[in-house]
């Protein structure tokens, strides 16, 4: 086993989701998002939330006002700024002013490390940047403020003049700032090469901090590779929201330190709340959530090869680096033509059916595999592999039966207009119904739940929430087979079904069915 690090007496999980993550490309986070997402932070206990910048940004000015209202109970806020200008004074700038006006304890204030920005971008003296660097921490110190200072470009400053990004460290540990941090602002770096210039800061005595961005995709491990050589403070943004390809993703970098390394960064139950707290802020974000994210993706933990279930059926660990559950995530089975005879028994399990005959399983794994080569997808698609399995065991007991369907469309008055009609039997009682829409498969869905509606008054409910639709036979052109796919809501519940026809109509009717027919029977019945 190799040698783990020590955790620091004191270690900070420092969040910029609200102001480096807002800074990502369609991005865009009103005031009261923001505030959702700091309760957010602040129930995982992060130790501090990077709010935004005050007086620069009218939203962030209004965010530090409303936030006084949070009750934050496990975080800090911070208020982001930069140095005064050059050859002001910082008790007379006004964004330094306005950092002490957003009151908070705790103010991380932006330098330039790399001589190169200090000359082209401020244009002034090196001299000067390391005053403006000293005055301001002081100014703020001295206005009883928690001061940290992110050194800009630290790193590619340090490889281009090592002497004076090390005395910009130097100053602001000097000056009074808590933490200093050094920025791989172009995210140029690679965790190889963080050690030696880490450790080269930490001469200075300063508490480090390391910000570190993904462009080399090695943002996290970038971020570890700095805390084994001696930080005690991790920026992030959660799912690694950011500019160009985002930050050190939090959601990946707090398992990693806790997990892995054994430190205690939240407490286990907090942990537990990871995934939940991702999807939540991804969700007021409006960024989905990637499937394949380490740790919080719906794909984490999810198995698709045979021979990974057969082994996992065994023991579950065996193709798992943590239990899901630390995380608050799940183990997934897979279905599709991959799947083995483990797959199908395992994925029976979790759904509440007893697949132990061996003769059983492999026959509805030869069926499954039947399926899909005829384009079902039964992975994208549990309720619908649910419903197969129903019909297998033969405990398939439909709710409705359909006696005949028919679309058609035409033009009224310069407008195309679907109409729909469906003849179904339902608790005994026939109905038949027609329903117009803004398209066939509009219409379908509108005639099938109205004739559903005076048996079942839940399907009132029932929400059709996405609708995809994917040619499976590019080559044939306007006559390939098709899959849709449909994903419904009903309460807290979600599910998705598959249909596959030679036509979209056809294919997207078999998934409306599928899915009514589910809810019906696992939620309302």
């Amino acid at each position: 086993m190799p040698t783990l690090p020590t955790r620091p007496a004191e270690f900070h999980v420092f969040d910029t989701s609200l102001r480096d993550g807002a800074q990502q490309e369609g991005l865009h986070l009103s005031v009261a998002d923001k505030l959702k997402i700091a309760c957010y932070l602040d129930e995982l206990g992060v130790t501090f939330i990077e709010g935004g910048w005050p007086g620069a940004n009218p939203n962030d000015t209004e965010f530090f006002v409303k936030a006084k209202e949070l009750g934050l109970k496990r975080s800090k806020l911070v208020a982001f700024g930069a140095t005064r200008k050059a050859g002001a004074k910082a008790s007379e700038d006004a964004l330094t002013r306005a950092l002490v006006d957003a009151d908070t304890e705790y103010i991380c204030i932006v330098a330039k490390s790399h001589d190169e920005h200090v000359h082209r971008a401020l244009r002034t003296t090196l001299e000067e940047n390391l005053e403006m660097i000293t005055d301001t921490v002081q100014y703020l110190k001295s206005q009883g403020r928690h001061v940290f200072v992110d050194c800009e470009h630290f790193f590619d400053g340090y490889r281009a003049n090592p002497e004076y990004a090390i005395q910009v460290v130097q100053t602001a540990h000097d000056a009074g700032a808590e933490v200093v941090v050094l920025c791989d602002t172009n995210g140029g770096m690679l965790p190889s090469w963080m050690g030696e210039v880490v450790e080269a800061a930490a001469a200075t005595g300063a508490n480090l901090g390391i910000h570190c961005h993904n462009d080399t995709a090695c943002a996290v491990a970038n971020t570890l590779a700095a805390v084994e050589a001696g930080v005690m403070h991790v920026q992030g943004t959660f799912n690694g929201y950011g500019e160009r390809t985002g930050n050190a993703d939090l959601s990946a970098l707090i398992p990693n330190l806790q997990l892995k390394y054994g430190w205690d960064i939240l407490p286990a139950d907090q942990l537990a709340d990871l995934t939940r707290v991702a999807h939540a802020i991804a969700l007021v974000a409006h960024q989905p959530l990637l499937g394949r994210q380490p740790y919080v993706g719906a794909s984490s933990f999810a198995h698709k090869a045979g021979l990974h279930a057969s082994a996992i059926k065994v023991d579950e660990n065996l193709y798992q680096h943590i239990d899901p559950s630390l995380v608050g995530n799940d183990m997934r089975m897979l279905i599709s033509d991959m799947a083995g005879r483990a797959n199908i028994q395992i994925k029976g399990e979790q759904l509440g059916f007893d697949l132990g005959d061996r003769e059983l399983a492999a026959r509805i794994t030869e069926t499954v595999k039947a399926r899909e080569m005829e384009g079902y997808s039964y992975e994208s698609a549990d309720a619908s592999f649910e419903m197969l399995l129903r019909d297998q065991l033969g405990v398939l007991e439909l709710p409705f039966e359909v006696h005949s369907w028919r679309v058609f469309t035409e033009e009224r008055d310069g407008i195309n207009i679907s109409e729909a009609t469906v003849k179904l039997t339902a608790k005994g009682e026939r109905h038949m119904v027609v329903g117009e829409g803004n398209g066939p498969v509009n219409a379908l869905d509108g005639a099938l739940r109205d004739a559903l509606k005076v048996p079942f008054p839940e399907v009132g409910e029932f929400e059709l929430t996405d609708y995809r639709v994917r040619i499976l036979d590019e080559g044939h052109g306007t006559d390939a087979s098709v899959r849709t796919l449909i994903d419904t809501s009903y309460k807290e519940f979600t599910w998705t079904t598959v249909g596959v026809g030679t036509n979209v109509i056809e294919a997207s009717w078999e998934a409306l069915m599928d899915s009514l027919a589910y809810g019906l029977i696992t939620h309302v019945l």
